[in-house]
């Protein structure tokens, strides 16, 4: 029997590549695939797989965003970041949200395979170049800290859906119409977010949005 694994990677060449990596390990089998946040969180509903690997900048709803709804509403499924991002932060978040794995893009194909074979049986993995650059007391920390929650984070779920989607260049019309919710909503959680962050301004929310990896640089 072969374990099912849901591919989430905005970039169509990168889920060629890792669908035909995945494939070729023994015991595992890409059952979807997908480009943002918000249909990984679908498909992960409807399709049931065991595993996801999770990019973290995708259009919509970035990864880490994605990977705490899938974990609260399926918490049958393990999530493995896959990711270009190193910083100590992504790593921390990651954790934090509920994902079992962090592998960076870099890494050799047998990480992948290590892995999905860690998520498999419930065990948390972190790519070996990550562990070696964080060093023991920090990964100690990280593991101390992750599945707390985000307690300290000063934005709601909604508000920093609103905020990627704002640092993406949508109108604030079209996130109403994406969210399904009223134009003043989006307006209010808007103020909302400029206040508790203490910034003015489209491009300073795009600047705090890309520090938190909600967007890429490309935005």
């Amino acid at each position: 029997m072969r374990l099912g694994v849901l591919l989430a990677d905005d970039h169509k060449l990168v889920r060629a590549g890792l669908k035909a990596l995945v494939g070729g390990f023994s015991g595992f089998a890409v059952i979807g695939e997908c480009g943002d946040g918000r249909e990984a969180v679908r498909m992960t509903r409807d399709l049931d797989p065991a595993i996801v690997l999770m990019d973290l900048s995708m259009p919509g709803l970035n990864g880490l965003d994605a990977t705490a709804r899938i974990t609260r509403e399926s918490p049958q499924t393990r999530v493995i970041v896959l990711s270009m991002h190193t910083a100590e932060n992504y790593v921390r978040e990651a954790f934090r949200v509920g994902a079992l794995g962090y592998v960076i893009k870099d890494d050799a194909v047998h990480d992948l395979e290590d892995a999905l074979r860690h998520a498999a049986l419930g065990h948390r993995f972190l790519s070996p170049a990550l562990s070696a650059t964080l060093g023991p007391e920090r990964l100690a920390q990280i593991a101390v800290n992750d599945g707390n929650g985000r307690d300290g984070e000063p934005l709601t779920s909604r508000q920093r859906e609103i905020l990627q989607l704002i640092a993406e260049g949508r109108s604030t019309r079209d996130i109403a119409e994406r969210l399904s919710i009223s134009v003043k909503t989006v307006e209010t959680h808007r103020a909302q977010v400029m206040e508790r962050l203490g910034i003015r301004d489209v491009a300073g929310l795009t600047r705090y949005a890309m520090r938190l990896g909600l967007v890429g640089p490309d935005c």
